[in-house]
């Protein structure tokens, strides 16, 4: 789905920018300090949405194919784990307080995602844990693949309340 490629405008690098870093302050995440940087990041987001018709990060190969993608949709799956371990995700979108405040420095962050032969949709290959064992529920548990928000629902929300992640980044979780 190659149609719009041209470059963004610094318009739409801005309005995109100030959402997201008011999505990310209220979800309790951090935007990265450097503005310049960051901007960058806006953009090549702004450039995959454009040629894949979703927001793949822009320092990951995508598939072209959003399924196979939805982990590396931004916010993706393990931007949690990496600000928690490295102080920042994989592209540095997002940093933890400590780096804010310059008490931690960052680093190098090694690829979370599994090699694509390997990568697997189980939600146990991106580190979590179902609760074993039949339960009688009245309606099904839904997870946020992102950020682990919860609801029990007859289907996930549009969009998570959390993270603002879509519908497609819910999974059955009970």
């Amino acid at each position: 789905m190659i149609e719009n490629l041209q470059e963004p405008t610094e318009e739409e690098v801005a309005k995109l920018y100030a959402r997201l870093e008011r999505e990310a302050k209220q979800g309790g995440y951090s935007f990265n300090p450097d503005a310049e940087f960051t901007k960058g990041l806006v953009r090549g987001l702004i450039v995959n949405e454009r040629r894949y018709n979703y927001r793949a990060c822009p320092c990951r190969l995508a598939a072209d194919d959003k399924e196979q993608d939805l982990d590396i949709i931004c916010p993706c799956y393990y931007r949690d784990a990496d600000v928690v371990e490295y102080g920042a995700c994989y592209c540095a979108l997002y940093v933890s307080g400590a780096v804010l405040k310059g008490e931690k420095r960052l680093g190098s962050i090694p690829e979370r995602r599994p090699p694509a032969l390997e990568k697997r949709r189980q939600p146990e290959a991106l580190g979590a844990s179902l609760t074993a064992g039949p339960l009688n529920l009245a309606v099904p548990i839904w997870r946020c693949l992102v950020c682990g928000y919860l609801c029990g629902r007859e289907g996930p929300p549009e969009i998570c309340p959390i993270c603002k992640a879509g519908k497609d980044r819910f999974e059955r979780f009970i």
